[in-house]
C-alpha cells in the first residue's frame, strides 16, 4: 500500500512567514483590551512573562523536531517519546487548540467589520469569513505561503507605523507623556496572580511557533529547518508584540475602555485620527485572512497525523487531495467546526484555546526529557543536564504555572474536554481491542 505523503517543497524563510502570518503580527491589537483589562493594566509584564515560558518551550520543539521531523506536532513527540495513549491525549487536548483557532480569526475581524457595516448580522461574517480562509488552504501549501509573505510584511511595516505614531504622541504630551515608564512593565499595586493571568491570556499570541512543527513533511532538511524557524518567528514575533504593548499602554493609560475587545481603536484614534483608524482596520483584516489561512493549514495537519494514524476517522482526516496534495476533508472539517463562532464570544474562545496550547508545552518540555534524557541517556555532561533536564523541566513548570492561572470556566470545559478524550481511548483501546497505531517514517529519529 502506498504511504500517504505531503509535498516537501518549503523554504526556512517560508516556513517563519508562515509561522509569522499564524501569529499575525498585528494579533496584539486583537487581544489588547481583553488583556490588558485582566493584568490590570501591567500587559507588557504579562507579555514578558508569557515569552520566557514560551521561549523555554521553543527550545524544546526545536529539540523534539529535530528528532522527529513529521507532521503531528505535540501529538508525534509525545506519541514517540513517552507513549502511543499518552500521544493521544495529548493530541485530543490540542485538537481544541487549533481546531478553534481559526474560528479566532473569523471572530476578530467580525468585530471590525461590523464597525464598518453595521447592518450586516455576525452569523454572515462568520460564514463568509470562514469560507474565504479555507479555499485557499485547500488549493495548496505554496499558495498559503505566498499570501502570507505579502501580507505579512505589509502588517510588519503597519506596526513599525503605530510605533512612530505612538512615540510621537508621547512626545507631543498625549497619555503617559513620556517614553520611560515603568507601569507597563510593574506595579506594586497589582498582585503577581493577576499579572500571570494576563500572561496566560497571552500565550496565545505566540501560538505560531507550535505551528510550525505540523509542517515538518512539507519542509526542505526538516531537522535543521524547523528549530531554526521556531527560534527566528519567536524572536521576530515577541519583539513587536512587547514593544507594541509598552507603547500603547503608554498612550493610554489604565485599563478601562468602552468596550474591550476593540480596545486598540481608541489608541489608533488618537495617534493618528480617523484616517490613521480606516487603515488600522484594514490591516486588522488583512493579517486575520492570513493568519485564518496559517491556523487553518497547521490544524489540518495535526488533523491529518491522527488520521493517518487511524485514531480519527482515516477516510476523513487522513486523505490528501490527489492534486492539491493537502488534507482536503480536514480542512472542510475545520470549516463546520468553525461555525460556533455564532454563538462564542472571543474571549471564551481564546481562554478554551490557551487551555490546550499550554497543555500541550507542557507535554513537548517533557517529551525532551523522556527522548534524550532518559531513552537515549544524554546525561554524560554538563550540557546535557542543562539542554535536555533543567531547561524543558524549567519550560514544563512555566507553562503548567500559567495552564493554572486561567479562568476556572476555561479549565472546566477543557476538562471534559478531556474526560471525552479519556472516554474515546478506552473506547479505540479496549471496546474495540485495537492497539493504538504509530507514525513510520523514513528517517530515523535523532537520538
Amino acid at each position: 500500500m502506498e504511504k500517504i505523503k505531503l509535498a516537501r517543497i518549503l523554504t526556512l524563510s517560508q516556513v517563519v512567514i508562515l509561522g509569522i502570518a499564524w501569529n499575525n503580527p498585528a494579533v496584539f491589537f486583537n487581544t489588547y483590551g481583553i488583556a490588558t483589562v485582566t493584568s490590570h493594566g501591567v500587559i507588557t509584564g504579562a507579555y514578558i512573562l508569557a515569552f520566557l515560558a514560551i521561549f523555554s518551550t521553543a527550545l524544546s520543539y526545536a529539540e523534539m523536531a529535530k528528532a522527529y521531523p513529521i507532521a503531528g506536532s505535540a501529538y508525534t513527540f509525545a506519541q514517540k517519546s513517552m507513549h502511543p495513549g499518552v500521544g493521544f491525549i495529548v493530541g485530543w487536548t490540542i485538537m481544541l487548540d487549533y481546531m478553534l483557532t481559526p474560528l479566532v480569526t473569523a471572530l476578530m475581524s467580525t468585530i471590525y467589520l461590523s464597525v464598518v457595516l453595521p447592518g450586516i448580522p455576525h452569523f454572515i461574517w462568520i460564514i463568509l469569513w470562514t469560507a474565504s480562509i479555507v479555499i485557499p488552504s485547500i488549493l495548496g501549501i505554496n499558495i498559503s505561503a505566498l499570501m502570507s509573505k505579502i501580507f505579512v510584511i505589509t502588517q510588519i511595516v503597519f506596526v513599525s507605523l503605530f510605533c512612530i505614531l505612538s512615540i510621537k504622541s508621547l512626545l507631543g504630551g498625549v497619555g503617559a507623556g513620556t517614553l520611560i515608564s515603568s507601569k507597563p512593565l510593574f506595579s506594586p499595586d497589582v498582585p503577581i496572580p493577576v499579572v500571570l493571568s494576563g500572561a496566560a491570556i497571552l500565550c496565545f499570541s505566540f501560538l505560531g511557533f507550535d505551528s510550525l512543527t505540523t509542517l515538518s513533511e512539507e519542509t526542505v532538511d526538516p531537522k535543521k529547518t524547523i528549530p531554526r524557524a521556531i527560534i527566528i518567528m519567536l524572536l521576530i514575533v515577541g519583539f513587536l508584540y512587547i514593544t507594541s504593548s509598552y507603547l500603547s499602554q503608554l498612550v493610554l493609560p489604565g485599563f478601562s475602555f468602552k468596550h474591550a475587545d476593540s480596545a486598540s481603536l481608541e489608541i489608533a484614534a488618537i495617534i493618528g485620527g480617523n484616517f490613521f483608524k480606516a487603515l488600522f482596520i484594514a490591516v486588522m483584516l488583512m493579517g486575520n485572512f492570513t493568519s485564518g489561512i496559517a491556523a487553518t493549514t497547521s490544524a489540518s495537519r495535526v488533523l491529518f497525523a491522527m488520521g493517518r494514524d487511524s485514531v480519527l476517522p482515516k477516510n476523513v482526516f487522513g486523505y490528501v487531495h490527489p492534486k492539491f496534495k493537502t488534507p482536503s476533508r480536514a480542512i472542510t472539517v475545520i470549516a463546520l467546526f468553525s461555525m460556533i463562532g455564532i454563538v462564542l464570544t472571543l474571549e471564551q474562545v481564546i481562554k478554551f484555546i490557551n487551555f490546550g496550547a499550554l497543555m500541550a508545552f507542557t507535554s513537548v518540555n517533557l517529551s525532551v526529557i523522556a527522548h534524550y534524557f532518559i531513552r537515549n541517556c544524554k546525561r554524560s555532561t554538563l550540557e546535557d543536564f542543562v539542554k535536555y533536564l533543567c531547561l524543558p523541566l524549567t519550560g514544563a513548570s512555566l507553562t503548567f504555572w500559567l495552564w493554572t492561572n486561567l479562568e476556572t470556566s476555561a479549565l472546566i470545559i477543557g476538562g471534559v474536554w478531556m474526560v471525552c478524550g479519556f472516554v474515546y481511548l478506552i473506547y479505540l483501546t479496549k471496546l474495540s481491542n485495537k492497539k493504538l497505531s504509530e507514525i513510520q517514517f523514513d528517517q530515523k529519529a535523532t537520538p
